[in-house]
């Protein structure tokens, strides 16, 4: 039996990596300069030949899948590192910082991203007659897992869709419906299924997350949102900071800042027009506060993410 178990262990190692090396061929092929871009309805693929820059995003609930390098993920006061032989899912749309950890021009980092839609999770929760509760309502919605040889696959044969335009939209759904059954049934299963669940954190938090980013440039009155959602002020602290990883308050701050980025770089908004579009109506404090997340300045920081941009076209 010993025989037995090592022989499949080192035929799946084998299959992992073949797996590993085709996938990254398609994306080679897929994107052949750095940046990203979404090959398919909800798939994004992505290109870095060089470590260590810190990008500031705010992500969709997601599937993660490196087929060649390592990130990590900061979220919070937490860090998640994931590479070839790990998945990264998240279950909700919170803002955070990421960062490629290996990569060269001879072997650039190579990513795989799948948003997962809550209504194809509920419909394969139903279908699987799976009528099991998330545990727990105060758990990270960020999570880091070994990535098994089934599940990889499953990631192959989607992407291997670019390559067949006419079958993608007959099939794609299916094989996106058996990579969220595979990730239902594995180790991260429970916190996949808070993404619909109705009477856990997950509509509670999400409102609270969603209002947070919509009302961007409103004086944040927790006790008046905890009431809203039915929630004590204290309740509504830990169960957001479980699962966000942050306060409402510092959730706030960087939604604000990165908003303020996205206007100065997008709508070309001076430093104070963009700060007093989210909020700040104190230009000094405004700049402390966004040196402290993005490490410059305003103006500085702006100027050197359109230097960058044009030495990338």
């Amino acid at each position: 039996m010993e025989t037995s178990g090592l022989e499949k262990e080192e035929r799946d190692a084998e299959r992992r990596e073949a797996n590993r090396q085709e996938l990254a061929e398609r994306i080679l092929h897929a994107v052949p300069q750095d940046g990203v871009v979404q090959a398919l309805e909800g798939v994004y693929l992505a290109r870095v030949s060089k470590p260590g820059e810190r990008l500031h995003s705010v992500v969709k609930p997601s599937l993660c899948v490196i087929a060649q390098g390592s990130k990590e993920v900061l979220i919070g006061d937490s860090r998640y590192r994931y590479d070839t032989a790990r998945y990264l899912i998240a279950t909700v749309e919170l803002p955070r910082i990421s960062r490629v950890l290996t990569a060269t021009l001879e072997r650039p980092y190579l990513s795989f991203r799948l948003v997962l839609s809550p209504a194809v999770v509920s419909s394969v929760i139903i279908e699987a007659g799976d009528t099991t509760l998330p545990q727990g309502a105060d758990v990270p919605a960020t999570a880091v897992s070994p990535l098994d040889v089934e599940l990889q696959e499953a990631v192959l044969r989607l992407v291997r869709f670019l390559g067949d335009p006419a079958t993608a939209p007959i099939l794609m759904p299916l094989i996106t419906r058996e990579i969220v059954y595979r990730l239902l049934m594995g180790q991260q299963g429970p916190r996949l299924r808070h993404l619909v669940v109705r009477d856990g954190y997950n509509p509670l938090i999400a409102r609270a997350v969603e209002r947070l980013r919509s009302d961007v440039d409103q004086p944040l009155q927790i006790e008046q949102l905890a009431n809203e959602l039915g929630m004590s002020v204290s309740s509504f602290h830990h169960q957001f900071k479980a699962v966000t990883e942050m306060s409402p308050m510092q959730f706030r701050k960087r939604v604000r800042l990165q908003e303020a980025r996205r206007l100065m770089l997008g709508e070309n908004l001076d430093a104070a027009t963009a700060g007093f579009r989210v909020g700040y109506h104190d230009a000094a404090h405004f700049s402390r506060e966004y040196k402290s997340l993005f490490g410059d300045p305003p103006l500085r920081d702006v100027q050197g993410l359109r230097e960058e941009a044009l030495r990338t076209d």
